[in-house]
């Protein structure tokens, strides 16, 4: 599969998770919703490893790269699910968008690369700056926001350390082992938080909490993980952040289309700049080819001064 089809499938994907997420809770607590979600995915993971016969720890330091991965799934899901408690959605895409920075200070400090440039810098405030065009209205911060916005910064840094340590050690491992062995390794973890602060399982399950689960089970964490570790073998951490930018903003779009939700100007706004910003990131070589060209134009210029000097 092209590295860019698999971007665009975990950005579409994690795009509507959101909205399965308040699916999932419809009958159960937030803490029970994330246990079956992951439990139910590590064991269908775990039922593909076997009937493709593959096997988890058939590399040296497997383990150290499934133990990297699990971190960004326990205790990180569970601090974002109890940070989100305290404020609002809007407010959670923006400090999201922070994680791009915090990746590459990462990177610049384990993998010894520096991502960034002037350019790169000036367009992720843009993107961020859109981002808060789009949301502004949900930018509220009181006593109790600073509760859920020391929980999703925490959370921005076991996502980026998780992602940067695992460029690091590098171990070969598929994203299907990836994805069955971060699970396996995080949910002793899941399941003992469960234990201590619920213990019960629930009475029933709406119609609208098992769709939700099911969803977040199969497409947003096993379809959803395989392929971002494959997307994170290929590219850099910090080109891989980048999905925190877009998710946010495709999201709405997904609601306008899904739940008939209003698109305002704010967004339209918000999400050109965000647009804008991506393609000043990446630098799809616009700069260069127009580079290129002034080049030549200067040059046949020259040429022809020559000639008619002559």
């Amino acid at each position: 599969m092209p590295v860019y089809l698999a971007y665009a499938l975990v950005v579409l994907i994690w795009s509507t998770t959101p909205l399965a997420i308040q699916w999932s809770n419809d009958s159960v607590s937030f803490l029970t919703a994330v246990v079956l979600r992951m439990t139910l995915a590590a064991a269908l993971a775990l039922v593909i490893v076997a009937l493709l016969r593959r096997r988890l720890f058939d590399r040296p330091g497997a383990w150290k790269a499934y133990l990297a991965a699990s971190f960004g799934i326990f205790p990180n899901m569970l601090v974002v699910y109890w940070s989100a408690q305290f404020i609002p959605s809007g407010l959670i895409a923006v400090i999201f968008a922070l994680s791009p920075f915090v990746t590459g200070g990462l990177s610049w400090l384990i993998l010894k690369e520096n991502p960034f440039n002037p350019r790169r810098v000036l367009a992720l405030l843009v993107a961020l700056a859109g981002l808060c065009v789009i949301f502004w209205d949900q930018i509220r911060i009181d006593e109790r926001s600073a509760f859920g916005i020391g929980g999703l910064l925490l959370s921005c840094a076991m996502f980026s350390l998780s992602s940067v340590s695992l460029k690091k050690l590098d171990c070969g491992t598929g994203p299907l082992e990836q994805t069955a062995g971060a699970l396996l390794f995080a949910l002793p973890g899941l399941l003992l938080s469960w234990w201590m602060v619920e213990g019960a399982l629930p009475q029933a399950l709406s119609a609208k909490s098992l769709t939700g689960l099911l969803y977040l089970a199969v497409l947003g964490s096993l379809l959803g993980f395989t392929l971002f570790y494959f997307v994170l073998q290929r590219l850099t951490p910090s080109a891989v952040s980048l999905i925190t930018l877009m998710t946010p903003v495709l999201a709405l779009f997904i609601g306008a289309v899904v739940a008939d939700e209003r698109l305002s100007l704010s967004l339209l706004v918000g999400a050109a700049m965000v647009l804008l910003a991506l393609l000043g990131y990446l630098d799809l070589g616009l700069d260069s080819a127009l580079r290129r060209r002034l080049g030549k134009k200067k040059q046949a210029t020259e040429t022809e001064m020559e000639v008619n000097g002559a």
